[in-house]
């Protein structure tokens, strides 16, 4: 036997990522990003209470994790005001995404998501044999109603929605959404991606009965609370299809310093708001260096801003391939029309220094670039 025996899905699979991350990037380039604006990080870090915590974690790290992430559990609970039995703690949202992907979606099933949303969601979808069918935004929006149509059309099992909305920072009210539900077909289950909710305004969280089993909601430590690499996540949903995650999820899967740094991050909501104006300061920043350069930032209620270029999808990625060669790592929307812009994370004053200064520099090069191609 020359090779292992896949399984024709995994053989009818491509060999590629969601995203290439900013290491892999700096290493096939031989140098370091003077600025990391680009993977949607919290720059402005963690509570120092969540640090110190992962530090006393630390001296027991050759202890499992809790399986159930009991402490991290019922503070949750107590944070939202919910049973203990309706939240599950998993490996980031991407995890808690594959899990779920898992336990619904065999080869053949049908899954309805937003052209050029998050595409980790689509990398599960396809990774079990689903089959995605994708609707087109709508005014920088996500398309509650194309969304949900398709899905009666298709006979969805599951529709993805994130709210607020990578990678355009748009959003919905959380009302809006609770409304639309009544469209929702039978049978059909809404994923509502929430990891950016704390950056957003008062309001866009949905207020969606813990009970109503059409919806499963996630949550995240990365964003707001500054956790990225810890990779903690939970879902709040029906105790009984919280329960169908232990069929199928890693039950040690959790990195015991994570879940304390966690739990002091949930604690300490002074550090939160300190963050939330912080994010709000540099969004506002960002718009500025926009309409400095003659280009326009669309509203955000995330801790990035997306930032129209004016033009197309390749002017924008000429944009971006000039801010990298001057070292500001950013990314871009994946599908057309949001492909003409570039997405720029909330960042210390430093760090938008850097984009405010290379900026100019890249349309410049972006423009001769595409006069030179015409």
């Amino acid at each position: 036997m020359k090779t292992p025996r896949y399984t024709p899905l995994a053989l009818s699979l491509p060999s590629t990522v969601p995203f290439v991350g900013p290491e892999t990037q700096e290493r096939a380039r031989g140098k370091p990003f003077a600025a990391r604006l680009g993977a949607n990080e919290n720059i402005f870090g963690p509570s120092p209470l969540a640090i110190e915590a992962m530090q006393r974690a630390a001296e027991e790290i050759w202890k499992y994790g809790d399986a159930q992430s009991h402490d991290l559990v019922q503070a949750l609970a107590a944070h939202h005001g919910i049973p203990a039995q309706n939240i599950l703690v998993g490996e980031g949202i991407d995890g808690l995404l594959g899990y779920l992907v898992r336990l619904l979606i065999g080869p053949g099933d049908t899954v309805v998501t937003s052209q050029g949303a998050y595409p980790t969601f689509n990398y599960h979808v396809a990774g079990f044999g689903g089959t995605l069918h994708m609707v087109p935004y709508k005014n920088d929006h996500e398309d509650i109603q194309a969304l949900f149509a398709k899905a009666a059309e298709v006979d969805a099992k599951l529709v993805y929605l994130a709210n607020p909305d990578n990678p355009m920072g748009s959003h919905h009210s959380g009302a809006d959404i609770v409304a639309a539900l009544q469209d929702l077909p039978e049978g059909c289950l809404l994923l509502l991606d929430e990891a950016y909710v704390e950056c957003a305004p008062e309001g866009t969280a949905a207020p969606v009965d813990i009970n109503d089993p059409r919806v499963i909601r996630m949550r995240t430590f990365s964003k707001a609370y500054g956790m990225a690499g810890a990779r903690v996540g939970y879902a709040l949903a029906q105790a009984d299809l919280i329960r169908a995650f232990n069929k199928v999820r890693n039950h040690f899967g959790m990195n015991r310093t994570a879940q304390a740094g966690a739990l002091a991050a949930l604690l300490d909501q002074d550090w939160l708001s300190h963050v939330q104006r912080e994010i709000a300061a540099a969004r506002s920043h960002i718009a500025d260096i926009a309409a400095e350069n003659g280009l326009t930032a669309l509203p955000s209620a995330t801790n990035f801003v997306a930032v129209d270029c004016g033009s197309d999808g390749a002017f924008a990625k000429a944009v971006l391939e000039a801010l990298l060669a001057q070292d500001v790592f950013v990314r871009m929307p994946f599908a057309a029309p949001q492909d003409r812009c570039i997405r720029v994370s909330c960042g210390p004053e430093e760090d938008l220094a850097l984009f405010a200064a290379a900026l100019p520099i890249a349309l410049t090069s972006a423009r001769t670039q595409m006069a030179a191609s015409t």
